[in-house]
């Protein structure tokens, strides 16, 4: 029989001594993983961030439990690439997976999930959710028109508490979306440095590879990928001027 999100919930829970609330926020990869140490006792705890807050954090993750399942031989395909986002579906499947994987070989051993992290905090990943919608009230809408220099009835005087709410709500959207960006920007220098790792190998080859007269297609083609661009775009020559700015 398959467990619901509420039962599911329930025994994640109960077993990391957590606080999810959502299915998703098991996809940054943190309960995943210690649901796996729970019955292993052996996976590296210290390398798990259970709060991880940025998709290449829940990459590290899932990199993890990865190397568990090959070291452990569980044959399970990892749908890294969907679990990361978050979604309810796919971390739903999973996780019913894994409770069932965990039925089938927990071996019925106390489990301390609070010192198997060392107390590092494990607080519930937050689920990148849209922006709220702001509540404006159209002019004439709601309200009566002030007139005379008389307060309208059901109107707010200066200085009351409404607008300051409305900013305080403005601001907490700022402040999300900056940390967002902060997360995007470290996850887009992450998988450029790996590029650029790839990039220097494969050239470092390839040279060894032309002084023995030799060649390697797989390498010409990795190269051709890298070196890729979208349409449309140039790559500017070297030396080659740039166009200035037009101005008016």
């Amino acid at each position: 029989m398959t467990a619901s999100r509420t039962d599911l919930l329930a025994w994640l829970n109960e077993l990391l001594q957590i606080n999810y609330t959502k299915v998703e926020q098991c996809g940054s990869g943190g309960a995943y993983c210690q649901i796996l140490d729970s019955i292993y006792g052996d996976l590296p705890m210290n390398r798990v961030k259970m709060g991880a807050k940025h998709e290449y954090e829940y990459v590290a993750n899932y990199k993890v439990m990865q190397n568990v399942f090959k070291a452990k031989k569980i044959d399970k395909p990892i749908p890294v690439e969907r679990l990361v986002k978050c979604k309810m579906q796919d971390n739903l499947e999973f996780l019913q997976w894994m409770k069932r994987f965990w039925d089938a070989n927990y071996g019925g051993q106390g489990y301390d999930a609070v010192a198997r992290r060392k107390g590092a905090p494990a607080d519930p990943p937050a689920t990148i959710a849209p922006l709220a919608t702001a509540r404006a009230t159209p002019l004439g809408t709601g309200t009566a028109t002030r007139a005379g220099g008389r307060t309208p009835v059901g109107g707010y005087r200066s200085g009351s508490a409404q607008p300051n709410e409305a900013v305080q709500q403005l601001q907490a959207q700022v402040k999300e979306l900056s940390s967002h960006l902060e997360g995007l920007e470290k996850e887009r220098d992450f998988y450029f440095e790996k590029l650029r790792d790839i990039e220097i190998l494969v050239q470092q080859q390839v040279e060894v590879l032309e002084g023995e007269g030799k060649d390697d297609h797989t390498l010409r083609e990795i190269q051709k990928i890298l070196y890729s661009t979208e349409e449309g775009f140039e790559v500017p020559e070297a030396g080659a001027p740039l166009d200035e700015e037009e101005t008016f």
